[in-house]
């Protein structure tokens, strides 16, 4: 492919473009840039000179990118393509829970405080994500107009580049701008949970829903996140001799295929067992105003710790290994790929232990 630097006169001015020529075929791209015709200042004689030089400076580096195999005419229409609009086009996407859609929100409203102008796929290079990951780290404010926790820091930043390997997979990029950019490191979230007696103090409390009281005490019991309560269907629910009661379904958030027993307790939860095809839990719903009522049902139970529904699963993998339940089973059972994902777990344990140890004091003077 050669491509050439060219002029055209028209309507008063002179504008630049680029020639580019393959297998003899012909295209241009428009550079935007224009020459004033018959420069009377020498304002004008600099400006002309100067948008001169800018255009050799885009012919020089097409040329280069050609001459590396790197990018062809086709490919330098996507790069011109809108990074912003494609970003949130992958939001969409990715629109598969409300923590993860948020996520996608958060970091694109960032993106567009960073970068307030529209943000093209040529306008990505190693120094903008180095220069996005550093707004992130100093200067990006979250909620109650406080820097980012580091927790944040590392999921927006994750969404960025994870953005940019999907650009690359879809033909867009050649490489990913983000590699040699190290990652912020993942801080410890404070993993909220209740107490086995707190849980019984839950159990003999009403709630103002009572379908969230049951599924949230069933996720207490086997540890299944609300998106996989939510679509449990009564086909998924299955017992055999060997196995006692258990579910066999995919999780919605890894899409990996499990099968998880269940006590005969948490099987009575679900009642009277209806149609294959029917949804265990009908009419469960996850918003602001479900979590409130859930809220209000802990401090009816005397509960004055912040949870959600989420912190029923944790309150499952504490209890487990509270119980004495070894860590890899624990991790089996939660479905987790890495065993390190349920490590955060144990130094929940450890640190109830230290607690417990120091609760004994004696007055030895």
């Amino acid at each position: 492919m050669k491509v050439t630097l060219r002029e055209r006169k028209k309507n008063g001015k002179i504008s630049f473009y680029l020639d580019y020529y393959t297998k003899g075929k012909r295209k241009t791209e428009s550079l935007g840039l224009h020459l004033i015709i018959d420069p009377k200042t020498k304002a004008e004689r600099n400006l002309n000179k100067k948008t001169r030089e800018l255009a050799q400076s885009i012919w020089a580096k097409r040329q280069l990118e050609i001459q590396q195999n790197h990018y062809g005419f086709n490919d330098i229409e996507k790069l011109k393509g809108s990074f912003t609009n494609y970003v949130t086009a992958l939001a969409e996407r990715k629109n598969t829970s409300s923590g993860n859609y948020g996520n996608w929100n958060s970091m694109l409203k960032h993106l567009n405080n960073y970068r307030p102008t529209d943000v093209s796929f040529q306008d990505i290079d190693k120094s903008f994500v180095a220069g996005f990951k550093d707004y992130l780290d100093t200067k990006a404010i979250g909620q109650a107009s406080k820097q980012l926790s580091q927790n944040s820091k590392y999921s927006y930043f994750g969404k960025f580049t994870a953005a940019l390997k999907q650009a690359v997979a879809d033909g867009i990029l050649k490489s990913n701008p983000a590699n040699g950019v190290p990652h912020f490191k993942q801080g410890e979230p404070q993993r909220e949970f209740l107490t086995l007696e707190e849980l019984q103090a839950a159990v003999k409390e009403e709630c103002e829903i009572p379908q969230l009281k049951t599924a949230f005490i069933f996720s207490c019991l086997t540890g299944l996140r609300w998106s996989d309560i939510n679509k449990l269907l009564w086909s998924e629910v299955q017992h055999s001799n060997d196995m006692g009661y258990y579910i066999r379904f995919r999780q919605k958030k890894t899409k990996g295929a499990e099968t998880l027993p269940i006590s005969d307790q948490a099987f009575g939860l679900l009642g009277e067992r209806q149609d294959k095809d029917e949804r265990v839990f009908k009419g469960l719903k996850y918003s602001a105003w479900h979590n409130l009522k859930l809220q209000q049902w802990m401090m009816k139970a005397g509960i004055s710790k912040t949870i959600t529904f989420h912190c029923a699963r944790h309150t499952y993998a504490t209890l487990q290994l509270t119980a004495g339940t070894d860590i890899y089973t624990v991790s089996k059972l939660l479905g987790h790929r890495e065993l390190k994902t349920t490590q955060i777990y144990a130094k929940v344990i450890d640190a109830k232990k230290k607690e417990a140890a120091n609760k004994i004091q004696l007055d030895l003077e």
